[in-house]
């Protein structure tokens, strides 16, 4: 890609003059990242899992590296072993580099319409590396609202303005694979649920239960760090740039992959071979060129019910011969209804079982959608009914669903099925748009916020001394907008986070300790990550998920 720009356009334009509104003397700033509320999260989630921050701090370190301190081209260029002819060719192409990063003040000074001094922004480049230490909480692990899951400070004095500075990238990254990840352990929560109750030989069967559909209708960041979110409670995905990025950001071994998938067709692959042989031998043709392993078909390009009625039980013999399993995957409509039938009664929470008879008065169409997909595949393939007394498929025939699914929608689903004597299991649950495009920053309420900071006093102060001194003062700050309902209001201090164990709790509980000194800061479940453009305490999804499967 050609197109780079210059790291410190990441940033909010208010943030440009921020430097020169600081406190006088400030030498450092302490700042949060916090989920604040649930107000607007999807109904279900109760806790907020912590992920995300060292896929973050390794975006935002690779920017800096590669498209403001150019990195690499100056550990070339300022080679103590060059001859002192080539020392001063390099010191020009140097020069040339540190002029490339500057020249973002010469836009801030046609930006604003006046002076720009940008005298900041040179002392970084000087410097080589972001002076920045971030805390973090383990990735994998979940807390209530208003329990912080990073902070951040500036490690050298006169930097201050940066932590502010780099509080917008902060923010625009560090939302989404954090929610994302949130509402994958909703999914993955309602479907073990479910798995336990109707189906519980099976439970492994939900690592792959929910399938991220999303990758089309996000930008190409937000696919990798919404697919990584999805990945830490399930395996099944098509977001294919999740496998390159988990090894990446994540440590994932190379010669192994993260998430899994099937081949499946798309509505334009079907109407190429509906248009030319017809559906029925379509799906013939595709089990002999696939002749082992899970094939998925769209089946709603024109008529969903003729494919299954008609079409699936001329070749049934074909599908139960093959080693693997044909996937039936519906795409439109109502996904409640097409999975489970139209027949459920919304009054009493039961379908209406009714004689043979009634079928006879209504259409082909409408005794199909009085069934739905699930049972309409019992009708032709028969299966298992467990020890539990639920109905499962026959292992050669199954259904997914890809389209407008929701967390409550899929408590539906699954209650509609158990109602009518089918396990969880017999579906597989597409999700995309719905559930990882319709969020933003405040679904879960995150917000960067300073919370402390340092000043440096030149001169006489109140410290009772009697002649010029340098005396470092602390200061605790917060807001408390007194027109706001309390979730804007943020914390106070030094924050120190740990397990508390309060009389009579089962389990310990997360909590946040406010106005905390130097030394009660360092404990607790804050572990340094970065510092100074070095990572620590690096983690992996594998990791990640069995912290959370621990839970």
């Amino acid at each position: 890609m050609k197109f780079k720009i210059n790291s410190l356009y990441y940033t909010d334009a208010y943030k440009t003059g921020h430097m020169k509104m600081l406190a006088p003397g400030t030498t450092k700033l302490y700042g949060t990242w916090i989920p604040r509320s649930l107000k607007h999260a999807p109904k279900g989630i109760d806790k907020i899992v912590s992920f995300g921050q060292q896929l973050v701090w390794k975006w935002i370190h690779d920017e800096f590296e590669e498209n403001f301190f150019y990195t690499e081209k100056r550990k070339n260029l300022e080679n103590p072993n060059s001859s002192t002819f080539q020392n001063v060719l390099n010191m020009g192409e140097l020069l040339e580099l540190k002029n490339k990063a500057l020249s973002f003040s010469k836009d801030m000074l046609l930006y604003l319409g006046m002076d720009f001094n940008g005298e900041h922004f040179e002392k970084l480049w000087d410097l080589g590396y972001l002076p920045i230490k971030v805390k973090a909480l383990p990735e994998g692990i979940e807390t209530n609202p208003n329990i912080p899951h990073m902070t951040f400070v500036n490690t050298v004095d006169g930097f201050a303005w940066l932590t502010l500075y780099l509080e917008t990238i902060v923010s625009s990254l560090a939302w989404k694979p954090s929610t994302s990840a949130t509402i994958a352990r909703l999914y993955r929560k309602q479907a073990e649920e479910w798995v336990k109750k109707t189906d519980p030989d099976n439970l492994g069967l939900v690592d792959y239960m929910c399938h991220d559909f999303s990758a089309r209708g996000l930008n190409p960041h937000d696919m990798i760090s919404s697919g990584l979110g999805h990945a830490t409670s399930f395996r099944g995905s098509d977001t294919l740039s999740v496998i390159p990025a988990a090894r990446y950001f994540y440590n994932e071994p190379e010669n192994e992959v993260c998430i899994n998938s099937v081949n499946a067709s798309e509505h334009s692959v079907s109407t190429t071979k509906i248009f030319t042989v017809g559906e029925q031998q379509m799906i013939s043709d595709w089990l002999k060129i696939f002749p082992k392993g899970i094939l998925s078909i769209v089946a709603d390009t024109f008529d969903l019910w003729k494919l299954i009625t008609d079409y699936l039980p001329n070749i049934k013999e074909e599908i139960l011969a093959r080693d693997g399993k044909l996937v039936i995957r519906p795409d439109s409509g109502d996904p409640v209804d097409i999975i489970c039938g139209d027949a459920f009664d919304a009054t009493t929470g039961e379908y209406i079982y009714v004689d043979e008879s009634y079928f006879r008065d209504y259409t082909h169409k409408q005794n199909c959608e009085y069934k739905g997909v699930i049972e309409l595949l019992w009708d032709i393939f028969g299966g298992t009914i467990n020890e539990q007394g639920y109905k499962v498929l026959d292992p050669h025939i199954g259904a997914i669903y890809g389209d407008s699914i929701t967390p409550e929608r899929q408590l539906e689903i699954y209650k509609r099925l158990e109602s009518k004597g089918f396990a969880s299991t017999n579906i597989i649950l597409g999700i995309g748009s719905f559930t990882y495009q319709y969020n933003t920053r405040d679904t879960l309420g995150f917000a960067a916020k300073g919370a402390w900071f340092e000043v440096k006093d030149t001169g006489k102060c109140n410290c009772g001394h009697t002649i010029e001194c340098d005396c470092i003062k602390e200061y605790n700050i917060y807001k408390d907008p007194i027109t706001d309902d309390g979730t804007k209001k943020s914390l106070k201090g030094l924050l120190k986070v740990d397990y508390v164990n309060d009389y009579g709790q089962e389990k310990p509980e997360i909590k946040v300790f406010t106005e905390q000194t130097s030394l009660q800061e360092s404990t607790g479940l804050l572990q340094l990550i970065y510092e100074d453009g070095k990572f620590y305490n690096e983690t992996s999804l594998t990791e990640i998920r069995k912290k959370l499967n621990e839970h």
